[in-house]
C-alpha cells in the first residue's frame, strides 16, 4: 500500500463531476490499483475514490502551474478521478501481506461446533452421528439422528440464503442414494433465515431452524425459534 500525505485538488469525471479544491489530503494508493481520498475526520469513509480495476498514470508537471503534478486514475468505463498535486509531504509504500479477513464471534465454524455440542437445540432426542460428514460433493455439517433414528442432514449459516438451500437440497439428493442412510430429510440452520430461502426450504420439505448464537453459548434464556 501506498500512502501519500499531499496538498491537492481532486477532480472525478464521468457520468458524474465532483470537484474538492486545494487542501491537505491523504492517499491511499491500493495494491488492487483502487485509489481514494481522504480528509482528517469522515472516520473511514473517504471525500472520493476510484474502485478497481483501474489504472493510474502520473502525468508531468502542468505548465501552467509550475510545480505541480496531475495523477490521472481511470477505470474501464473511462472514468478519471484527476489529482492535481501541489506539494508531497509523505510518500511511503509498505508491504501489508496477505489479510486473513475478519473473523467474527459467530462464524459458521462456530456455530457448527456449538449445535454439535448441543444437538437436542434440533428437537428433543436427536444424537450427533458426525460432524463434517463427507459426501462426493462436499462435507455436510451434521449428520444426525431424530428421536425416531431417522437420518437428518443439517447445512448451517450465519445468514441463510437461497444458494444455501440449494446446497442442501444436493446433498439429500446424494445421501437419499445411499441404503444405509435413506430416508434422509433435511434441517436448514441459520442465525437469520431470508423468507425467499424460507419459502423454498419448506416447499422442498427441508425444516428451519433459526439460531440464536447467544443461547447456544449459554448467555441469555431466549428460546429457539423453530419455523
Amino acid at each position: 500500500m501506498r500512502l501519500v500525505i499531499a496538498t491537492c485538488q481532486v477532480d472525478y469525471v464521468g457520468r458524474l463531476t465532483a470537484h474538492l479544491p486545494m487542501a491537505k489530503r491523504l492517499l491511499l494508493i491500493k495494491s488492487d490499483g483502487s485509489v481514494s481520498i481522504h480528509a482528517d475526520d469522515r472516520a473511514y469513509k473517504p471525500l472520493n475514490w476510484m474502485s478497481p480495476p483501474c489504472w493510474m498514470v502520473e502525468e508531468a508537471a502542468d505548465d501552467d502551474v509550475p510545480g505541480t503534478q496531475v495523477w490521472v486514475v481511470e477505470n474501464k468505463a473511462g472514468e478519471q478521478l484527476r489529482i492535481t498535486i501541489d506539494e508531497i509531504e509523505h510518500d511511503s509504500v509498505h508491504e501489508m501481506g496477505l489479510d486473513p479477513g475478519l473473523v467474527k464471534d459467530g462464524v459458521e465454524a462456530h456455530l457448527q461446533e456449538l449445535l454439535a455440542e448441543h444437538v437436542t437445540t434440533l428437537g428433543e432426542g436427536y444424537t450427533l452421528i458426525r460432524r463434517e460428514y463427507m459426501t462426493a460433493i462436499g462435507p455436510v455439517d451434521l449428520l444426525c439422528r431424530d428421536a425416531d433414528g431417522q437420518t437428518v442432514a443439517v447445512e448451517i449459516k450465519r445468514r441463510g440464503e437461497i444458494d444455501g438451500v440449494e446446497q442442501l437440497t444436493r446433498y439429500l439428493e446424494l445421501l437419499n442414494r445411499d441404503a444405509t442412510l435413506a430416508p434422509v430429510s433435511g434441517i436448514f440452520a441459520a442465525q437469520l433465515i431470508k423468507p425467499q430461502a424460507k419459502t423454498l426450504a419448506t416447499d422442498r420439505g427441508i425444516r428451519c431452524v433459526t439460531l440464536d448464537y447467544d443461547r447456544l453459548r449459554g448467555t441469555e434464556n431466549n428460546e429457539f425459534k423453530l419455523f
